[in-house]
């Protein structure tokens, strides 16, 4: 698993920002679906769990993206 920096005008970006970025948009996708089923009322700490969430969605489209040697 290798990432490159990706070159956008001339300023080389971290491969990691997409992908945090990618990770968010996922999270805040999941959390509208949480809010509205109301799950997240079953929650005792909501921004300790949506934190905890972000981190295993980033964690997972790293190791996804890694495998899939876009970046190469």
């Amino acid at each position: 698993m290798s990432f490159v920096e990706i070159n956008i005008l001339g300023v080389l970006i971290s491969p990691f920002v997409p992908l945090m970025a990618l990770a968010f948009a996922i999270t805040m996708i999941w959390r509208v679906v949480a809010v509205e089923f109301g799950w997240m009322r079953r929650i005792w700490h909501p921004a300790l769990f949506e934190f905890s969430v972000f981190l295993i969605v980033l964690t997972a489209t790293v190791l996804i993206f890694g495998h899939l040697r876009i970046y190469n």
